[in-house]
């Protein structure tokens, strides 16, 4: 059997951290994964994460967190990410950004790195996330499991990814649109690919927001605030088993649990 990494999808506001903090149990318990790593940028009321927060990720067993586009929302994390390890903002951000893009534990006999990377296609400009992850690669000396975190909206940017990564890392994991895809493979040279895991958060909302606030801007052009969703919820995002001697992907599963209420998670 391989090493197992349990992905989770973007975490969103408090219907998420509630999702997890209920149902984590249940992910450990049902696919006993070896690392756990999630996505927490929209942790904190949709935009951003706090320190407060991360900590409370990590105290559910949460092994390394990844961000995105809203990795800089609240202020107060940037002296948090100069400092914690296991908490990674895109590394394709430019040089001098603060924190890191790169996550290196050796939990187990073999290490796992994390490397969060961050689109360009529809967002915000940053350095290329190809040319930044070959380099990175290329320099690299140690060996193990490699996941990639591939924040992005493009299908397509995604897509390319994969293919430019495939052999070289065990996994490339989309994240930022919260819709998860029927995509996920095992590429031709042993890499897991999907282009979007998926969230935890509210079931009955737009991505994770309230569905009242979301059609105002849709209808109206204005940009009214957006606010979390909070009731009833799931969590999605995808189970990997890796080759301990090859580091190449042997499975890659798409999870999904969903709750009617918080009240109706088993113990």
């Amino acid at each position: 059997m391989g090493y197992k990494i349990l992905f989770l999808g973007d975490i969103c506001g408090e219907a998420g951290r509630k999702a997890l903090a209920k149902g984590i149990k249940i992910l450990k318990n049902k696919y006993q994964p070896d690392f756990i790593i999630a996505n927490g940028e929209n942790s904190a009321g949709g935009f951003g994460i706090t320190p407060k927060i991360a900590e409370e990720l990590f105290s559910l067993g949460i092994d390394c967190i990844t961000l995105g586009d809203h990795s800089f929302d609240r202020k107060e994390i940037i002296p948090y990410l100069e400092k914690e390890k296991n908490i990674i903002r895109p590394l394709n951000y430019p040089f001098g950004t603060p924190g890191k893009g790169v996550y290196l534990t050796k939990k187990s006999e073999k290490p796992v790195i994390v490397i969060n990377l961050i689109g360009r296609v529809f967002m915000k400009p940053v350095d290329c996330p190809f040319r930044r992850i070959d380099e990175e690669l290329t320099k690299m000396n140690e060996k193990g499991i490699i996941i990639i975190d591939f924040h992005a909206e493009a299908t397509a940017e995604k897509k390319a990814m994969g293919y430019f990564l495939d052999g070289r890392v065990s996994a490339v994991l989309g994240t930022h649109t919260h819709i998860p895809t029927a995509d996920e493979e095992i590429l031709s040279k042993g890499t897991a690919y999907i282009t979007d895991v998926g969230m935890c958060g509210a079931i009955n909302s737009v991505l994770g927001m309230k569905i009242e606030d979301s059609l105002k801007r849709l209808l109206y052009g204005i940009n009214y605030r957006l606010n979390p969703a909070d009731s009833d919820f799931k969590i999605e995002g995808v189970l990997i088993e890796i080759n301990l001697s090859t580091y190449k992907a042997e499975k890659i599963e798409r999870i999904c649990e969903k709750y009617l209420n918080f009240d109706s998670v088993p113990s």
